[in-house]
């Protein structure tokens, strides 16, 4: 296929996976803007007018990065994992995969459909957490960049759990028992200086931390760790995720049956 066939291939794919969320909103956005508008008052306005101030700044206006960019996270890897695994389970992958589509195109088109609904959900819930507190961006191409990086890393993250799925409940064992304490763990609702060394140095392991920092960087300007190495290991992540996708793509392993 010829470059504009594969631009027509991947724009196809793209269409049809904003379609789908579009077409059931109320399942993919509307339970982000609610779940977290409890968030920003239970532990933004009620807990957080207990705590004080974090970092320099009121609990609320702290929190308020991260829980954006838990919708983030969670929305770009639920879009693909249960779009690429619906395909799969219906045995649409293997007519795509026999068709001169390149795997990269293929790949591109899913992922970016995740990174497609990680925008919208961020704007949303945005756009909810003003009716809260007040955003003052430090910057806008680190914000835009950091939520463009974690979207595609998590989407990418995303699709290799959809190829190792058997069934719809294996879609959900990794968003509950890997993601979710990844998230909580990552610096959403904390400052890492609050932890005593040892752990502090264990949080580091954990990709949501240079995520949530990096990100909370880009809003108040302020991060647990160096911007640098925060976008390094993003970058790292993103690289990781997307070789071992296409390899898995590649060999057909898990797809074809």
């Amino acid at each position: 296929m010829s470059l504009k066939e594969q631009w027509v291939a991947f724009l196809t794919i793209l269409r049809k996976e904003i379609r789908r969320y579009l077409r059931i909103w109320t399942q993919t956005l509307l339970p982000s803007a609610i779940t977290m508008s409890l968030y920003f008052v239970i532990f933004g306005s009620l807990i957080g007018s207990r705590i004080g101030d974090m970092g320099g700044f009121t609990y609320m206006e702290f929190v308020v990065p991260g829980l954006i960019m838990m919708a983030i996270v969670t929305n770009s890897y639920a879009n693909v994992v249960s779009s690429f695994f619906g395909s799969k389970f219906s045995h649409a992958v293997e007519e795509l995969l026999v068709s001169p589509v390149a795997n990269v195109t293929i790949l591109m088109g899913y992922v970016v459909g995740g990174v497609s609904r990680g925008l919208l959900v961020a704007f949303v819930v945005t756009l909810v957490s003003l009716f809260f507190t007040r955003l003052q961006i430090h910057s806008y191409f680190i914000v835009v960049t950091v939520v463009l990086m974690t979207s595609t890393l998590f989407s990418l993250a995303g699709f290799i759990n959809a190829v190792y799925a058997n069934s719809f409940d294996d879609i959900s064992i990794v968003p509950t028992f890997v993601l979710t304490p990844l998230i909580y763990l990552g610096g959403v609702f904390y400052s890492m200086d609050l932890l005593p060394e040892f752990w502090a140095n264990v949080s580091k392991l954990n990709p949501l931390v240079y995520v949530v920092n990096a990100f909370r960087y880009g809003v108040l300007g302020v991060s647990d760790v160096s911007l640098p190495v925060a976008f390094g290991m993003i970058i790292f992540f993103t690289v990781i995720a997307f070789a071992f996708s296409m390899h898995l793509l590649n060999s057909g392993k898990r797809l074809r049956q």
